[in-house]
């Protein structure tokens, strides 16, 4: 399978991206890259070294020195797999946007991220969201994890007008999870309190308006389309608690949602699961 990983210039995750790259290309298949100006990607850097994710994260040489960023950034397994991503040949020569024909991919995979700098680029993108929606309707498998939900439920279908996901089941980035990291961020990168919230509330907005999980939400054809962890799962703790992550040989604290072929995902402790899910996904076709 030729697999088209879209990213935005700057600012996705590396987990996200990196995890999903390694155990895609692992399994055999081809990767390629997208950005929005044909240039090579780069992925937020407080998520790559956990600089900027503390108090001192502004202060010249302290802010060289992270304590809370070291837990908040990628974990070892993740910024490894960044690293093998980066220095491969077709992550230095992607395509543009504008430059995509569905027909030249087997599948598509959505990476997310949450810093507003470049990743407001890619979700509010009208050419990508025509490319996501023309992938959906050709029925090729599509994997989104985390803000790469929400760019898929603001694609909208030529033949309906409606998100490519009504009707289907997804989940993204919950609200649980966003309001946790936004609570985080305001102390430990109180400079920029908003920096875990892509789209903070509006004055008069009910808290979490526009959240990942709200938004996608109200373009479904029910909001009960958008699934969290099950109270009574019995890894309910683990699964919702934002410290726990999958590993390739432990899918106990990930959650991710299957609807034929298009396969989401929460977060980057979701990665290795999601990744490996939409291996089964390619399989099956």
């Amino acid at each position: 399978m030729r697999v088209l990983f879209a990213l935005p210039d700057c600012d996705f995750d590396p987990t996200e991206a990196g995890v999903t790259w390694r155990i895609l290309t692992e399994a055999g298949h081809a990767a390629a890259f997208a950005t929005p100006s044909g240039n090579a990607a780069s992925a937020d850097p407080a998520m790559v070294t956990g600089q900027g994710l503390d108090v001192w994260g502004r202060i010249p040489v302290l802010r060289d020195v992270p304590l809370v960023g070291l837990v908040l950034r990628a974990n070892r397994d993740a910024r490894e797999a960044y690293a093998a991503m980066v220095r491969d040949v077709h992550f230095a020569t992607p395509a543009r946007y504008e430059d995509l024909r569905v027909a030249e991919f087997d599948a598509l995979v959505l990476p997310g991220g949450h810093y507003a700098r470049g990743m407001r680029t890619y979700l509010e993108s009208p050419v990508l969201r025509a490319f996501v929606a023309n992938f959906f309707e050709e029925g090729k498998p599509v994997g989104a994890i985390c803000h790469g939900a929400l760019l898929a439920a603001r694609s909208e279908s030529r033949s309906t007008g409606r998100s490519v996901l009504y009707g289907k089941k997804t989940t993204a980035l919950t609200w649980g999870l966003e309001r946790t990291g936004a609570a985080i961020g305001r102390v430990v990168r109180f400079w920029e309190p908003n920096y875990y919230r892509t789209y903070p509330d509006e004055p008069g907005e009910p808290i979490g308006y526009r959240s990942v999980q709200s938004e996608i939400s109200r373009l479904l054809a029910s909001p009960a389309d958008f699934l969290d962890v099950p109270k009574d799962d019995p890894a309910f703790r683990i699964k919702t608690d934002g410290r726990h992550r999958d590993t390739l040989t432990d899918s106990r604290p990930s959650f991710v949602v299957r609807d034929g072929t298009y396969v989401s995902a929460r977060w980057p402790g979701d990665a290795h699961t999601f990744a490996k899910m939409l291996i089964e996904v390619f399989a099956g076709r």
